[in-house]
């Protein structure tokens, strides 16, 4: 039996408009969340850089709430998995602490370099940030257990699964991991076959909303974010 709700329909029916109302405005607001926040020149040289390289850069909305993320935490220790051309290593610096460093680790030493003349246009000191060349899986056994405040994932989507029991080893407790392009453009939601990587997403995304270890939630930032407190 459906019971009427204040305006005459049932609770099915009223849940039903109401989700056609936010399905109707959700990408605006989405877009609009995005560009909220404002980027400066540095961020917007590495930015140029990413783009003439062929490589994704977080989005400006999810680049703000990594600042948030970083400040929420008070971090002193990040520890990030691809630096790209500088984009989200800008973005974290400016949420740490003053003393904080950040550990940045890329395949790529070129795209390093332009992090460095990125970070160094954005006011930050040379001993702010320590990159390490080379592939994740090989640098990151070598880190420090529990000795990090926040893990950035935004690396090869084929080694998340990796990338998360590494996180959970160099994070404290109350420390944060964090994972970009979840969404991999709509397809982890699509029905359809999928490529082995939307695949590994998606058994990310079931470990990780599964865990005792953790506290998760999904932001629908830039390609979207999965974030998670260690317990």
């Amino acid at each position: 039996m459906r019971v009427p709700g204040p305006n005459g329909y049932s609770h099915a029916q009223a849940s039903t408009g109401q989700e056609r109302a936010i399905t109707g405005n959700r990408q605006t607001s989405w877009s609009f969340a995005d560009a909220f926040a404002a980027e400066d020149d540095a961020l917007h040289w590495a930015r140029d850089r990413a783009r003439e390289a062929g490589l994704r850069a977080v989005s400006p909305g999810a680049g703000a709430a990594l600042r948030l993320l970083a400040a929420a935490v008070d971090a002193k220790a990040v520890a990030e998995i691809g630096t790209g051309t500088g984009v989200s290593g800008i973005h974290l610096l400016h949420g740490m602490r003053p003393d904080g460093v950040l550990t940045t680790v890329d395949p790529e030493p070129e795209h390093q370099q332009f992090a460095r003349q990125a970070f160094r246009a954005a006011g930050f000191a040379s001993n702010r940030a320590r990159f390490i060349p080379g592939r994740a899986l090989d640098v990151l056994p070598r880190l420090a257990d529990a000795g990090y405040d926040l893990v950035f994932c935004d690396g090869d989507r084929q080694e998340v699964l990796d990338y998360l029991d590494e996180s959970l080893r160099l994070l404290r407790s109350g420390g944060l991991v964090v994972f970009e392009g979840v969404f991999a453009h709509g397809r982890t939601v699509d029905s359809g076959p999928q490529p082995a990587e939307v695949l590994r997403l998606r058994e990310l995304l079931r470990t990780v909303r599964e865990s005792a270890d953790l506290s998760p939630s999904l932001l629908p930032l830039g390609d979207g974010m999965l974030c998670a407190v260690k317990r």
